[in-house]
């Protein structure tokens, strides 16, 4: 645990569950999931995609200036997210906080777009460089808020934004500063990306047409085309999201503080494979032992889950769950079959759902899922991410 506790004194997000808190909270309270069917490069895919109302938020903020008609929509949800967190923080007049933003695959639309214009015409524009490199997110959010302090990005694939969150809690606890704005964003349904995880034989299949025209119907599947966390799925169902997800550290315990980080615990494994980990995951055993460190882990109310969809992902880190907590298994739940995967953002928007937990007292259950055992008041939360290289990150959070 943290000699000196970290508080979150404001988090802010975008995705297919909405864009502010109040807006978030009851898309967690429905019983019902947020994805869609889109089509993309003539197939059509599950994903989770913002609003047309989330869509008209960040179309005004591209126009709202001309310079940020270049960006990449990754950008832009950075940008909005951390506007909107800075102003629930009480940080709107203030210049000397740090920012690190981070994001699994960057500009990927802008990439594809500035790719393909090279291979049809041979040239490329002006600003291809410059608005597709991973180091663009967090720099334009800090151009935007006009800080003053360290300026990080970084991509650990999809443990990233909690990569985030450990670089701010180490510049805090050094003593280099006092307050942090750490955080991913992610805008990865574009043609190339989603056939990436379809290469990998991971994406979902429910209830959407193939290439033939084919019905995929895996029965009820159909309900719930991302089962992230069923230990009873023989397919796997992995969906993309799109989001992005701010949070606002400052050191100690501060009166507006929302929840504190009073463990964190990173690991790495030597890989077997390119895209997986152990069967039980030793990467989050060990995270997972360091985040609890000087506590019992029968105390953790709550465990939210990585857990992608797919077959050995979450079945790796249950794995992982059941040597750390033995007898006493917490409370476990996901946010993947409602939002999908959102790369790089997916660890704060796992933050964003338990600090709900914790503020509201009350759990975010998954619906296929049958719990023997629901915790009434809840104390402890820890959130766990995982990205490609056996990159686990495991977050303690408090009342």
């Amino acid at each position: 645990m943290l000699q000196t506790p970290i508080s979150i004194t404001a988090i802010a997000s975008i995705s297919s569950l909405g864009e502010t808190p109040e807006q978030v909270w009851e898309s967690y309270t429905l019983n019902q999931h947020f994805l869609e069917s889109i089509s993309i490069a003539d197939d059509e895919v599950w994903a989770g995609v913002l609003s047309n109302t989330s869509k008209n938020t960040i179309k005004g903020i591209r126009d709202a200036e001309q310079k940020y008609n270049a960006l990449d929509d990754s950008v832009l949800y950075a940008i909005y997210t951390a506007r909107e967190a800075i102003k629930i923080a009480g940080w709107s007049n203030k210049a000397d906080f740090g920012v690190n933003i981070g994001s699994s695959r960057g500009a990927t639309a802008l990439f594809e777009k500035h790719h393909n214009d090279f291979l049809t015409q041979g040239t490329t524009a002006t600003l291809a460089s410059p608005t597709t490199t991973l180091g663009n997110i967090a720099s334009w959010v800090a151009h935007d808020l006009k800080t003053k302090g360290p300026d990080i990005s970084h991509s650990i694939t999809c443990s990233t934004a909690l990569h985030a969150l450990l670089n701010g809690v180490a510049w805090i606890t050094s003593g280099l500063t006092d307050t942090f704005l750490v955080g991913g964003s992610e805008a990865p349904l574009t043609p190339f990306t989603i056939a990436q995880m379809k290469a990998l034989k991971i994406y979902s299949k429910a209830g959407v047409s193939t290439p033939s025209g084919h019905q995929v119907n895996l029965g009820k599947d159909k309900k719930y085309p991302c089962r992230a966390l069923d230990m009873e799925k023989t397919k796997n169902t992995m969906v993309l999201g799109e989001g992005a997800a701010m949070a606002c550290l400052e050191k100690g315990i501060v009166a507006n503080a929302l929840a504190k980080v009073i463990g964190i615990g990173y690991a790495t494994e030597p890989l077997k494979h390119n895209v997986s980990i152990s069967s039980d995951a030793v990467c989050f055993q060990d995270s997972m032992h360091m985040a609890l460190k000087g506590l019992d882990p029968n105390l953790v109310d709550v465990i939210v889950m990585h857990a992608p969809g797919t077959v050995k992902g979450d079945s790796s880190e249950n794995n992982a769950i059941k040597k750390v907590f033995c007898n006493k298994i917490p409370f476990l739940t996901t946010n993947k079959w409602k939002v999908g995967h959102t790369f790089g953002a997916s660890g704060m928007l796992s933050i964003e759902m338990a600090i709900l937990m914790l503020q509201k007292q009350k759990t975010i259950p998954v619906p296929y899922l049958d719990y023997k055992d629901t915790p009434k008041d809840i104390q402890y939360v820890l959130v766990n991410a995982v990205g490609f290289g056996g990159n686990a990150v495991s977050i303690l959070l408090s009342k």
